[in-house]
């Protein structure tokens, strides 16, 4: 049992190619605010509920592979940016580890364009948020909390990489 005085779980949030141009590329789409305090308000929310927040972005379809493997974390967060629409390679690397998951998306991708309306990780993510700015985000980092912590309103059955419950 994991005493109070320790973080009980650790939340990776994966950012895709172009994230780190937040607060400057198109404003009107995903918001004013820079990476590195979305990044930061993550963080303070994660450890407020008692978990640690860790951030990464790449631009790197293999970086993020790499670390998708490499990481230790309980429960994973990600937008997969333009990697949502042709990644098959992070999809593997998703099911290969067979951590829980949640996909975020600043913008609603069902309103954009046609190619931008295919997923390759909605089917096995646990759940998305789309269309709902940085507080999409923050919603994830939420439900990973109820998941982690097994409350009630958390989907338990798993995701469809992983048909046992949880």
């Amino acid at each position: 049992m994991i005493g109070h005085s320790k973080l009980m779980a650790t939340i990776l949030i994966l950012h895709g190619p172009n994230l780190n141009l937040l607060g400057t590329r198109e404003p009107y789409l995903y918001g004013h605010d820079t990476l590195e305090t979305l990044d930061a308000k993550i963080i303070a929310l994660a450890k407020s509920l008692g978990h640690e927040g860790a951030t990464f972005q790449s631009n790197a379809e293999s970086t993020l592979i790499d670390h998708i493997h490499q990481s230790e974390a309980d429960f994973i967060i990600f937008n997969p940016a333009a990697f949502t629409h042709t990644s098959v390679a992070l999809r593997d690397a998703l099911l290969a580890v067979n951590k829980p998951f949640v996909e975020v998306h600043l913008s609603n991708i069902y309103r954009r364009e046609n190619f931008r309306q295919l997923s390759y990780f909605s089917d096995i993510a646990l759940g998305t948020l789309t269309g709902l700015g940085i507080k999409g985000y923050f919603l994830a980092v939420r439900y990973a909390h109820y998941y982690l912590t097994k409350q009630e309103g958390a989907s338990h059955y798993g995701s469809a990489q992983n048909s046992q419950a949880h």
